[in-house]
């Protein structure tokens, strides 16, 4: 048990908390309390609740933070189109009005306001007055991360999943990136060849002598050239032997690459000022819109956890249920609280926040994580603790969070391609299952 959880930056569906006190605090808020809470979230208000809150229901600061907290902000806003989640939403928008798929005109307008859209949260996020975003297109998401956020120093992006045409036309357009998953695979595998050899070398010590007595460099996976068969030439059985050419081995190496596309380990990971060459490669990239089928002309979906220029003021659903559940001999009362939408990494502290103090330090949280976006919770391999909790929290603090929340986003990604699935706090400490 710790007194907090580690930051996870995948993006949730929904959210279930149970707990043994009652959710009737976060029902039937009056409208000056909704409006209150609206404007605190519009003006970044710091709400500061005690330990715990003996009337809930009577707590007027308790009700205006919740509402606070289901507030964000989203990109286009159709009112009779699900704009989230985009992978694998077919289903749910087949059958809708599109309007813009058949109009080219009303297709082009949408581009462009969404390219504005798009242009405004990154000039926010480079000015830390945003600290992270969400792109949503029905192939992939691209969440991008202000300096500071997750141990990094230099503004962020990470793309989940990713394909080998994808990787491609980033290189092609000069975008410098990298695949953690990938490069840790081929240093483990690099580490455990030289562990291998150095194990042969003590049992046959002539073993990878050279004649000059120098120890011969590791095999790489990359030698496609004639020396890496020079070996046949020795044995005298080179024209036995079919060597593969330089096509075979290329066809090799796209396979074993594309093996991995629309898969976690696929993310790709774009900092610094490559990632403004990236926000021109998106907005300008045509596979970015899919061309055909139910969500044909419909740009990304953008999230954040603050306003942008042409963004539109969203709330999560949130609702409470009372229900009977079986304990030994009896019944107990079982009290949840279901928050439903696009749930992001700031509402669910903000939200963890608030019920410990209404719910007495004691609740539990069932997570449903969008899958495509938990390969987000990759650690980086440069990051380095010279970005201090201070100094994020004095570059950051006017971009719209809550002071415990940034601290925790700040810190180092340590879920890997899984996230939270499970929170429980007893006794105001908290464990977790991913």
């Amino acid at each position: 048990p710790r007194s907090g959880f580690p930051a996870d930056w995948s993006l949730k569906t929904r959210l279930l908390f149970t707990s043994s006190q009652p959710f009737a605090w976060a029902e039937h808020l009056k409208a000056q309390e909704e409006a209150r809470g609206v404007a605190q979230h519009c003006r970044a208000a710091e709400t500061n609740l005690p330990p715990c809150v003996q009337e809930p229901r009577a707590c007027t600061e308790l009700r205006c933070a919740f509402q606070q907290g289901l507030v964000y902000w989203l990109h286009p806003a159709l009112p009779w189109l699900p704009l989230f989640p985009r992978v694998g939403a077919d289903r749910s928008i087949a059958g809708k009005a599109c309007p813009w798929a058949q109009d080219e005109a009303v297709r082009r307008a949408l581009l462009s306001e969404w390219s504005v859209s798009f242009t405004s949260l990154y000039n926010l996020l480079r000015a830390k007055l945003c600290p992270y975003f969400y792109v949503c297109t029905y192939q992939f998401t691209v969440l991008f991360r202000a300096a500071g956020l997750a141990g990094s120093d230099v503004i962020t992006a990470l793309i989940s999943p990713t394909t080998r045409g994808f990787r491609e036309a980033m290189r092609s357009e000069g975008i410098e990136f990298s695949l953690p998953w990938v490069e840790e695979s081929r240093s483990r595998n690099r580490k455990n060849s030289e562990v291998n050899m150095a194990t042969e070398a003590v049992h046959s010590p002539d073993v990878g002598k050279s004649a000059e007595g120098g120890e011969e460099p590791a095999p790489s996976d990359d030698d496609d050239d004639e020396e890496s068969f020079s070996w046949l030439e020795e044995m005298g059985v080179q024209d036995k032997v079919k060597k593969p050419d330089a096509i075979s081995i290329k066809i090799r190496k796209e396979r074993n690459e594309v093996q991995m596309d629309h898969k976690p380990e696929s993310v790709a990971v774009v900092k610094g000022t490559n990632t403004f060459t990236l926000l021109n490669f998106l907005i300008n990239c045509k596979s970015l819109v899919a061309a055909a089928g139910p969500q044909a002309g419909l740009p990304p979906t953008l999230l954040s956890p603050v306003a942008f220029r042409g963004a539109t003021m969203q709330t999560l659903k949130a609702r409470s249920v009372n229900a009977k559940a079986r304990a030994r001999s009896s019944y107990e009362d079982v009290f949840s609280l279901e928050v439903v939408g696009p749930v992001m990494p700031h509402s669910v502290h903000s939200l963890a926040l608030l019920l410990q103090c209404a719910q007495r330090g004691a609740f539990s949280a069932v997570l449903y994580t969008h899958e495509p976006t938990a390969a987000f919770n990759t650690r980086l391999e440069d990051a380095s603790a010279a970005a201090t909790k201070e100094a994020v929290c004095r570059d950051l603090s006017k971009c719209g969070l809550h002071p415990k929340t940034l601290d925790q986003l700040s810190q180092f990604s340590t879920l890997g391609k899984s996230s939270i699935r499970f929170l429980e706090m007893k006794d105001y400490a908290y464990t977790w299952k991913s």
